[in-house]
């Protein structure tokens, strides 16, 4: 089968198109047809080996042989399921995420058929599925599970305009609350769109510095700080971040203050979130953005797009045909 590997850390150059053994699923696991996948800022930096202490698990001068294939979101059919396994039979739909085990820049996928895999929503394309896997996921475990948003309270979105962002925006309107995204001027109006209340845009004013107050800041893009917005946070408010190892300790120290806190976590099993997002995509309660799409050819293409931090969404990679 066709594979996108790469051997070393680096620019998108570092991607080649490889041909691969086709892998077999274990009794407990299903082998996905991949149709689609995506482009990731986190895939991005994988590529680069940034952060510096990621390398412990990326490989410390070059990628670790099981996470020189990139993908961690995909759609697909179901080609193949072990002898175990119930949920799952060949021909169905479905999008999943494969986590650190990364592999869906890849004609085929093996995944454990217990964990962060679903039925893809009946009324989208595969590409728009893949699209809708960790980004919707992410936001609606850190705002729903995490933050607890409720309605009537005050929710402000930084990176209003990614993968995650888009999502979140949503989300927290699902949930209740009044919405406030950030974003550059060019999705001003797509944010808006997407049903927040009020849009900032970054480049002229400092929602840090208006004076308003929130009950969550939800920033997906790591760009702020809890120092930095620990004002526009409500006594009880709760600073959300989704990446940056520095935030940890601050998630432990605040808990024991009992004030403004740092939240964090992470979903390792996002089976039930996934159900919960195809849902709201079957009821036309979840819009998805797909910024750009490219085949798997021009996966190298998309990695530098993706490089410039100037996607709007989500960038989805065709990488077949559906059965």
């Amino acid at each position: 089968m066709r594979a996108i590997v790469h051997q070393d850390f680096g620019s998108p150059d570092v991607l080649r198109l490889t041909e691969v053994d086709t892998p077999v699923p274990g009794d407990g696991d299903v082998l996905v047809k991949v149709v689609a996948t995506t482009v990731t800022a986190a895939e991005a930096a994988m590529r680069r080996g940034e952060p510096r202490w990621g390398r412990v698990v990326l490989g410390f001068t070059r990628p670790r042989r099981r996470m020189r294939t990139l993908g961690m979101e995909l759609a697909g059919e179901v080609a193949a399921v072990g002898a175990g396994v119930t949920r799952f039979r060949p021909g169905d739909r479905v999008f999943g995420f494969t986590g650190f085990g990364l592999g869906a820049y890849a004609d085929y996928k093996c995944m454990p058929a217990g964990r962060s895999l679903a039925i893809m929503p009946a009324n989208v394309t595969f590409g728009q599925a893949a699209a809708a896997v960790d980004g919707a996921t992410t936001a609606l475990f850190f705002l729903r599970d995490q933050a607890r948003v409720r309605p009537g309270q005050r929710v402000l979105v930084v990176g209003a305009s990614s993968s995650v962002g888009t999502y979140a925006v949503q989300l927290a309107k699902h949930l209740g609350a009044h919405v406030t995204g950030v974003c550059g001027a060019r999705n001003l109006a797509l944010v808006a769109e997407l049903g927040a209340d009020h849009v900032i845009d970054y480049t002229k004013d400092d929602f840090t510095a208006n004076g308003e107050r929130y009950d969550v800041v939800f920033d997906t893009l790591g760009r702020s700080s809890f120092r930095a917005c620990r004002a526009s946070l409500t006594p009880k408010g709760r600073y959300v971040p989704t990446t940056g190892l520095h935030n940890v300790p601050l998630v432990w120290l605040t808990a024991l203050t009992g004030g403004r806190r740092v939240v964090g976590g992470m979903s390792v099993d996002k089976t039930e979130l996934l159900v919960y997002v195809r849902d709201l995509i079957e009821q036309d309660r979840l819009r998805i953005v797909v910024d750009r799409t490219y085949p798997l050819e021009r996966i190298a293409e998309a990695h530098r797009y993706v490089d410039t931090g100037h996607k709007t969404g989500n960038v989805v990679i065709m990488v077949g045909d559906a059965g």
